[in-house]
């Protein structure tokens, strides 16, 4: 028997390799991206990792900057380079506008009607324009400025108390807390007191970056079932929708016992959506589902990536307890004898906005921003993409690349101190929130949330590891979603500062 599984054995590698090299001559005369052998069915899957971003870039390492990947049925286009970013976000983003109908994005955002996942046409830029306009556009994100500045003071309020403990704090949930409140003020007009879309936001990140057997193998949609995901997307969707029905009503009950006239209560966003649904005058009709969809994306858009980038700061800051002492001494200067941190302040703290560049950067809120799929057939670099090919464009190795970057992986953020290069979607060696068609709307309503909470958090309070330990010991794992978190929960023990 040895005899024969060995020859058994070596007929199964020569096939691979025989199957590699006939993929490669192939992809030549088809003039295809490079791609890595592939087995036949699964494709490059098993080649793949937890952290797709990590296995993204070392397989690029290899294969360059532009490589086409099988990830079982569905062909899919990694870009790694800065070069090649800009060829298709600045050159070619009429081309890559649309998203793909993912399984998760379809059920957790009523088949893909929200901002973020709808199909590129007119009711996508309907949409779009009222939410720049009327929650994310500048003006409307300074008009937010008190509700900011009452939440982190009573986030900070929290904090202090457990000073007067000498306990440590889970700092991972309360930043998650913040960033619910805030936009549940900005959208609800009130906070939301049970905390329930907080944590719903963190689940539906999660099952956005799930592994799905429908999304690469159709035929084996049924699988999804075996492995719980369906049964986790139903359950979750239907406690998002649950939340928000009761959302809508209540504002529908206020609408109707408001006077016509009356002047008392500004208008938040969900006023605005079903002012809009009432006034039908838009080219594209705005049911219910709908509503509750651009809800959702205005909500996972911000809570968990608000929180996270706030965590990553403050763990990097630990880590570095220099940067710390620098980074705080700037904000303390500036408040000086105020002893109060406010939005106008932070315009002259210049080294915290680096912290938060440099942040950004390492970490950047979605590595692999936000999938899209080519409309038609293109040619890039000489190479032909065909269409309904998604595109994952890896931020987060375009970030950390050596040939753009000093000392690249390490946490620096003098490097902005004397640099033009901003986070607006101009500069393709750095793209936080994307850029073109597809980039981040709510990029204002997030620097300002996030510049605040850091400011008021390096003001009042001095920082350490709980336990005595050493800031080396401190765990930087990622947990790997649509956005990427610390795997282990960031725990610190506060201290109040005595001016």
């Amino acid at each position: 028997m040895a005899p024969f599984l060995l020859k058994l054995v070596s007929i199964f590698f020569l096939s691979i390799l025989f199957l590699g090299r006939l993929s490669r001559i192939w992809s030549k005369k088809t003039s295809l991206p490079p791609s890595p052998p592939k087995f036949p069915f699964i494709g490059n899957l098993h080649q793949l990792g937890d952290l797709l971003h990590h296995s993204f870039r070392d397989l690029s390492q290899k294969y360059g900057p532009i490589m086409l990947l099988h990830l079982g049925q569905a062909p899919v286009l990694v870009i790694s380079s800065a070069e090649m970013a800009r060829e298709i976000m600045k050159n070619q983003d009429s081309v890559f506008t649309n998203r793909p109908a993912l399984t998760a994005a379809q059920m957790l955002f009523y088949k893909c009607q929200s901002v973020g996942f709808a199909p590129y046409g007119e009711y996508w830029k309907q949409m779009r324009k009222i939410c720049v306009t009327n929650l994310l556009g500048v003006k409307r994100v300074q008009s937010f400025m008190f509700i900011r500045e009452e939440e982190t003071d009573f986030f900070i309020k929290n904090i202090s108390q457990a000073c007067s403990q000498q306990s440590p704090i889970n700092l991972s949930d309360m930043l998650l807390t913040l960033s619910n409140d805030i936009l549940s003020r900005c959208n609800f007009g009130t906070r939301r007191e049970n905390r329930r879309i907080g944590k719903l936001s963190r689940e539906v990140m999660h099952l956005l970056g799930a592994f799905c057997f429908g999304d690469l193998f159709p035929c084996l949609r049924w699988m999804d079932v075996l492995t719980g995901l369906t049964r986790r997307l139903k359950r979750t969707s239907q406690k998002v929708d649950a939340l928000f029905d009761n959302i809508i009503n209540e504002h529908v009950i206020k609408r109707e016992n408001q006077n016509q006239n009356s002047q008392e209560n500004k208008q938040d966003f969900v006023d605005i959506l079903l002012h809009v649904q009432k006034e039908n005058k838009l080219n594209v009709d705005i049911n219910k589902d709908r509503i509750k969809a651009i809800m959702m994306d205005v909500f996972i858009g911000g809570t968990d990536t608000t929180a996270t980038t706030i965590e990553w700061a403050m763990a990097e800051l630990v880590k570095n307890p220099n940067t710390m002492k620098k980074a705080q001494a700037e904000v303390r200067k500036i408040v000086g004898k105020k002893r109060k941190v406010q939005e106008e302040d932070i315009q002259q703290m210049e080294y915290l906005k680096c912290v938060i560049k440099e942040t950004l950067r390492l970490h950047s809120p979605g590595p692999l921003l936000v999938p899209r799929e080519s409309v038609t057939s293109t040619q890039i670099e000489g190479y032909t993409i065909p269409p309904k090919t998604r595109l994952y464009i890896n931020a987060w190795a375009i970030q950390r690349d050596p040939m753009k970057w000093d000392r690249a992986d390490e946490f620096v953020p003098e490097r902005f101190s004397e640099s033009t290069i901003d986070f607006r979607g101009q500069d393709f060696e750095y793209l936080p929130f994307g850029s073109g068609r597809r980039g981040c709307p709510g990029m204002s309503f997030a620097i300002a949330v996030v510049e605040l909470a850091l400011a008021k958090l390096l003001y009042w309070f001095d920082w350490e590891l709980p336990n005595g330990e050493l800031k080396e010991m401190l765990d930087m794992t990622e947990s790997f979603g649509l956005s990427v978190n610390k795997k282990i929960p960031l725990h610190l023990l506060p201290s109040h500062y005595m001016a």
